[in-house]
């Protein structure tokens, strides 16, 4: 048997605040992209160069867009591993945010049949 549209309402409502809280108990969150980075110098005598390259790294690098400028900086072992949970933690929290957006969308198309079925004919 199909659920009332008050019922399918007060889910979409309860699945809301659900959302909501997850969103509540996300950390530090960093837009970005972190990469392991490996590099060859110009020194002629360098193992970089040696025959299999032997190349220096790995450097951990942050980069992303502020004001329409890419800024990159490199980071510390410690510091990558806190970029990486603040990315994920972005990440999470962009999808939640799609999530509530549909579960908005479908209870406002509910609310919005309520309101219209409600209001005076004219």
């Amino acid at each position: 048997m199909g659920r009332t549209p008050q019922q399918r309402l007060d889910a979409y409502e309860r699945r809301y605040r659900e959302l909501a809280a997850q969103l509540a108990d996300i950390g530090m969150i960093s837009a970005g992209t972190l990469t392991r980075r490996y590099t060859r110098c110009t020194s002629p005598g360098c193992k970089c160069r040696a025959d299999p390259p032997q190349p220096h790294g790995p450097y951990w690098q942050w980069t992303r867009k502020i004001d329409g400028k890419t800024v990159t900086r490199r980071l510390t072992p410690a510091e990558a591993k806190l970029y990486r949970e603040w990315i994920a933690n972005d990440r999470r929290m962009r999808r939640l945010i799609d999530q509530m957006r549909t579960v908005a969308a479908k209870a406002a198309d509910i609310r919005l049949a309520q309101a219209s079925q409600q209001a005076p004919k004219v």
